[in-house]
């Protein structure tokens, strides 16, 4: 029983530390935030002019404001795009370094490695690409002038700088989810294969029937892991295209690239309106964790199925 005692006291030891430092850095300012988005809160230091509880005023204001409308469309566009496009490249890239390749242990480090580059470095790097490396391309080398044309710059329309962040995400995020897939696949028992084989089934018949079904769980995390990631992207987004460029929506000019995160730190620091901004986020909040919860019932419903 003393033992008993003493091992719940090292246990508590340990974990107060890090329950008051989560309660701090996370709880606490979550309801905070929740709080101030029914009020005035701003950090303007108006004269007379305290914090004010306001009700939904901020909620109403932000569905009303067509850049916050535009946002929540092309980051669900976004979303959808990047995890097929992720995922995609990912699974293929787990395929080739499971097979019997030379040197795949050495891909495998090569692939992972531009998840370790932070995103605004990342973004700075690509945008250089995009906008210097490929039109010098088209000034060297003979017939592809027209990637030197300005107009032709990925970054010069919307739908270019939305794929434009599609391309660097992937490039950045599918080798973090090839480690997932790596590890879901070298768990399917080989017996499993070598019978099939002996059968006759091909390559894409054992991937499809075996390596496919026995690796459902693992589709379960990467689209979770991948769904979340899209959805609060916002330092690529900042750095690559900085929400540009402009373009029209319902008569009115906002960015066309600014995706929901990127509009709530507008709203709440360029604009100084930190009261909508958190009403923003809550919105956010509320959205994402839906979105989340409908895709991991449903992939959990999809692995009973295989």
């Amino acid at each position: 029983m003393n033992k008993k005692k003493e091992n719940n006291a090292v246990f508590w030891v340990f974990v107060t530390p890090v329950v008051f430092a989560f309660l701090l850095v996370v709880i606490v300012p979550f309801f905070l935030g929740v709080w101030y988005s029914f009020t005035t809160w701003t950090s303007s230091a108006r004269a007379g002019a305290g914090t004010q509880f306001v009700g939904l005023t901020n909620y109403f204001k932000s569905f009303q404001d067509v850049a916050f409308s535009f946002s929540f469309l092309i980051t669900f566009g976004y979303t959808l795009v990047n995890m097929v496009a992720i995922n995609f490249v990912a699974f293929g890239l787990a395929l080739l370094v499971t097979s019997k390749i030379k040197g795949r242990n050495l891909y495998r480090v090569g692939f992972f490695l531009p998840n370790l580059i932070g995103g605004l470095i990342l973004g700075y790097i690509w945008q250089f690409i995009f906008n210097n490396a490929i039109p010098a391309l088209g000034h060297t080398v003979p017939g592809l002038e027209g990637l030197a044309k300005p107009e032709n710059l990925i970054l010069a329309t919307n739908t270019g700088a939305l794929m434009a962040l599609v391309i660097v995400g992937t490039w950045q995020y599918a080798g973090y989810i090839m480690m997932i897939y790596i590890a879901a696949i070298e768990s399917v028992p080989m017996e499993l294969h070598e019978a099939a084989q002996i059968d006759g089934a091909g390559a894409w018949s054992r991937m499809m029937k075996i390596t496919v079904p026995m690796a459902a769980q693992a589709f379960t995390v990467t689209m979770f892991l991948t769904l979340v990631q899209s959805f609060k992207q916002f330092d690529v987004n900042v750095s690559l295209t900085a929400g540009g460029p402009s373009t029209m929506f319902v008569g009115k000019p906002i960015l066309g690239t600014e995706l929901i995160a990127l509009n709530i730190y507008n709203t709440a620091f360029v604009s100084n309106n930190l009261a909508q901004g958190q009403a923003r986020a809550v919105i956010f909040f509320v959205v994402l964790a839906l979105v989340a919860l409908i895709q991991v019932y449903l992939n959990k419903k999809k692995e009973l199925e295989l």
